[in-house]
């Protein structure tokens, strides 16, 4: 009995990182250094994302019954899992990011907003810009036609000053 009263923090904990959250990515983190583990725990914090390596049990009993439960059936192994409640790209962001400098780092799956994506499709998914980045190139995209007509009205408006 007071082995299932000292699981059921880890998995409570679990729990709350799963309430809200928009993404959960998978991660086969097996031959990673401990100073490539602090790195990546580093940058996960620093973009908003958790990373945390549970007991695959443990990560069963949390998303049984929730939207995240199509996970279940790439817990083998040892597996690190990254939340993410505020960027749905993030947490595959930060690993694909992290992978390329730790050949030995892989993303397994993940549910990005509702959504099961195995290996390939969280790949994909780690190649979306943030929000902050895409906004950003949507306002210079929509910014760039209105200086350039700004442009060509003062040069009209200098030709015919020129001409007076």
């Amino acid at each position: 009995m007071a082995k299932v009263e000292e699981k059921k923090p880890i998995v409570q904990e679990i729990k709350d990182n799963l309430d809200g959250a928009k993404s959960v990515v998978l991660v086969d983190y097996l031959g990673l250094t401990v100073e490539q583990d602090t790195k990546l725990r580093r940058e996960a914090r620093e973009n908003g994302v958790i990373y945390k390596v549970y007991k695959n049990t443990m990560v069963n009993l949390a998303i049984e019954g929730t939207e995240f439960a199509d996970l279940a059936k790439d817990l083998e192994g040892p597996t690190a899992v990254a939340f993410s409640k505020e960027d749905a790209t993030a947490p595959a962001r930060v690993i694909a990011k992290f992978a390329k400098t730790a050949p030995k780092l892989e993303l397994k799956s993940g549910i990005v907003e509702g959504t099961y994506y195995d290996a390939a499709g969280i790949a994909v998914i780690a190649t979306i810009p943030s929000r902050e980045e895409l906004l950003s190139k949507f306002l210079g995209s929509i910014q760039s036609p209105i200086a350039n007509f700004a442009r060509v009205i003062n040069q009209v408006a200098e030709q015919k000053s020129a001409e007076a």
